[in-house]
């Protein structure tokens, strides 16, 4: 079934090209197409284009579609090539000619533009809540090892003495700004499509309003050109925001790869969590973190992809959008699964004492020493000369007792303060709204 096909079959090698993957990326947008299609029919009957019994009849109808999609009894037949042909062909062989007025005052186009809204809006309420945890596991090993030192480095030079307490809650706070970016897509996705049909909006007397409020959109896109100029601009914001959270698991994957490594010999791991060789018998490999590094480097990359797939469009709906789906749509799962995985290997992290004991360590202490003589009255050019030359001629001397009490310092880390923070970006996501008007729609 072809929503669009008149009198003349499509060529099939047409037809093939052009569905492409919907049909399995589809099945990701099914529960979200009913709800985008039971709030238009009350917004319909509200305005005189469905009775009463027509929007009962197919309020049910749809209900118990959406009961289907999340038993997992639910796929678009053979034939069909997207979901929303599939809903209206499920209506249509159920109620008849009532099954066909759903379609009524609205486009694929704009359907599709409010089934990845709600899509992206679940989503990211589902990575909010589990980077947060990995928030939580961060600042919990930030506190438990806040004592137990480690080298900084600058350059991959020895630099200064840092912590383990220092490099968890770093990653922490890291997290914080990554989920103040993805609130700020969560804004832009927040907000209601339907209505702008085919880009140009309907001679129908329809209220967009009332479908904004029954979806729990805080508003809608008013103008309905630029409705439709969203699509790849939301997806590409969201990758972007993405690719932010990607990053921080990155570069702590590639530290943890570093520590483990044993010239570093800084942390280690269950037996069972790490890999061995096929000929080494003495190997245990970080592969968990090397895959997350290369996960969410490819995560990175796909903001790039997104802008260039859009890049020359003009306004207007084109066919090149239907692609985003492939690269978007699986990238949360990726994501879900680095975040565990993460999560899995830090909660059973184990850490080295005493690392900066190891005299191969004393010049971390060098600006300790320098800070020292600056306390006790020398200029800080002079105590730098001078602990420079100590250790040019061997006599430098040196004490491992650190004493940094300035906020978020090793002294002194602030997480209540970060996590104060990162309590500050969760309530302005405002997910229970959400929630509520969506409960309220498919009871």
């Amino acid at each position: 079934m072809k929503l669009w096909q008149k009198d003349k079959n499509v060529s099939s090698a047409v037809e093939k090209f052009t569905v492409g993957k919907d049909k399995e990326l589809d099945l990701y947008l099914a529960p979200f197409d009913v709800l985008g299609s039971l709030a238009h029919i009350k917004m319909l009957q509200s305005v005189g284009l469905l009775s009463k019994d027509e929007l009962g009849t197919l309020e049910s109808e749809l209900k118990d579609i959406y009961k289907k999609i999340h038993s997992g009894n639910f796929k678009l037949d053979e034939g069909v090539e997207d979901i929303h042909s599939q809903i209206e062909l499920l209506l249509t062989k159920k109620l008849g000619d009532v099954g066909k007025k759903i379609h009524s005052a609205r486009s694929r186009n704009d359907q599709v533009l409010v089934d990845l809204k709600l899509f992206l809006r679940s989503e990211i309420e589902k990575l909010v809540i589990s980077t947060k945890d990995f928030f939580d596991l961060l600042i919990e090993q930030s506190e438990k090892y806040k004592d137990d030192l480690l080298p900084g480095y600058t350059h991959l030079q020895l630099a200064m003495p840092s912590s383990f307490g220092l490099w968890f809650g770093a990653y922490a706070e890291s997290l914080v700004d990554d989920l103040i970016t993805l609130q700020a897509a969560y804004q832009i996705v927040n907000k209601n499509p339907l209505g702008s049909a085919a880009g140009y909006g309907s001679s129908f007397p329809i209220n967009r309003k009332m479908t904004t409020e029954l979806l729990g959109f805080d508003d809608l896109n008013y103008n309905v050109v630029y409705a439709q100029m969203g699509r790849g601009k939301s997806e590409r914001i969201v990758a972007s925001s993405l690719a932010n959270i990607a990053a921080t698991l990155s570069k702590l994957s590639m530290d943890a790869c570093l520590f483990l490594n044993q010239n570093f010999d800084f942390i280690s791991f269950p037996e069972e969590l790490t890999t061995g060789s096929s000929i080494m018998p003495h190997k245990k490999n970080p592969d968990v973190f090397e895959l997350i590094r290369s996960h969410c480097n490819r995560i990175q990359a796909l903001p790039n992809e997104i802008m260039l797939m859009t890049t020359n469009l003009p306004s207007g709906y084109h066919r090149d959008l239907q692609l985003l789906k492939e690269h978007l749509i699986p990238a949360f799962q990726d994501m879900q699964n680095c975040l565990k995985m993460a999560g899995l290997m830090i909660s059973n992290i184990q850490v080295k004492e005493n690392l900066l004991q190891d005299e191969k360590y004393k010049y971390i202490f060098s600006v300790e020493e320098v800070n020292k003589l600056v306390s006790e009255g020398m200029s800080f050019r002079d105590a730098y000369k001078k602990i420079g030359a100590d250790i040019e001629n061997g006599s430098f001397k040196y004490e491992t007792k650190v004493a940094h009490t300035h906020e978020g310092s090793i002294g002194n880390l602030q997480n209540d303060q970060i996590k104060k923070m990162m309590n500050t970006v969760l309530q302005q996501f405002n997910f229970e709204k959400v929630n509520n008007a969506l409960e309220q729609l498919i009871r």
